[in-house]
């Protein structure tokens, strides 16, 4: 008789064009043999190309949703991508504060991988200050780091600082992903809260990454939900997308940045 899978809450806005969001997030917990429970965001009409148009959902729904989940499931794990508006946020914020959204894993998404930003400016303070408190990992790209913080992040060592920053907010730990910068090596930077790590991977030569940072979050989310440590997670999930970028190098899915092969 088979083992009952570990649930993951997933909190994060939908992509038309599959390759991001709550699909990329169900994809990657399927892969991991995880259950995979989602609260929606919000609907983007996108595809690789862009994002055409946008529908945030109110708030109060958002957490019926999450609610609905909770009374239900023991969740093991939660994930959030696309938050959209500082209300949310909040509203994500109050069921973190009061320790019902265990092992949170945050990716503050602001600007999807085709430069649409998905996130209003306001929002940003308000992951700041009221969500990354709670945060066990907060998994900012480059660019959202820097917005995060108001400043230039050129090295791996404008990464640690950063990263450390970061976590000053309250966050156990902080993932700066450094995947924006040029060289051979993509290189990640993760403070644990006492060291900093770095995780170094050959770069892939693809154009299909949408959904990279989505995967990675939901891949450690995976591991958190199965017991694992959060850097034995962390270094997982590095080597899944890794591994999916290179298995979806070759593919031709739209005409645009394509998705990577979460079932590598």
């Amino acid at each position: 008789m088979s083992t009952t899978p570990p649930v993951v809450l997933v909190i994060a806005g939908s992509d038309s064009g599959g390759g991001a969001g709550v699909q990329a997030d169900v994809r990657t917990l399927a892969a991991h043999g995880v259950f995979p429970t989602t609260a929606i965001t919000a609907l983007t009409a996108q595809n690789t190309l862009g994002v055409a148009s946008s529908f945030v959902v109110p708030p109060e729904v958002v957490a019926a949703q999450i609610e609905a989940v909770l009374a239900d499931f023991t969740v093991r794990a939660t994930k959030t991508g696309m938050l959209a508006s500082a209300v949310i946020i909040e509203a994500v914020a109050s069921r973190a504060g009061v320790g019902v959204l265990p092992e949170l894993v945050v990716d503050p998404v602001i600007v999807a991988s085709t430069g649409d930003r998905l996130l209003e400016p306001a929002a940003e303070s308000a992951y700041l200050d009221r969500l990354f408190p709670h945060a066990t990992l907060v998994t900012p790209n480059l660019p959202e780091a820097e917005a995060l913080l108001g400043r230039s992040l050129a090295s791996l060592d404008d990464m640690e600082r950063g990263a450390r920053e970061l976590a000053g907010t309250g966050a156990r730990a902080v993932l700066v992903k450094g995947g924006h910068l040029p060289g051979d090596l993509a290189v990640d930077v993760l403070w644990d809260g006492e060291r900093v790590h770095r995780l170094y991977a050959p770069r892939v030569a693809t154009a299909n990454v949408h959904g990279t940072g989505c995967s990675l979050a939901s891949a450690i989310a995976a591991g958190l939900s199965r017991g694992d440590d959060l850097v034995t997670a962390v270094h997982a999930a590095k080597r899944y997308v890794h591994r999916g970028l290179v298995a979806g190098a070759g593919w031709s899915l739209g005409r645009g940045r394509g998705p990577i092969d979460h079932f590598v």
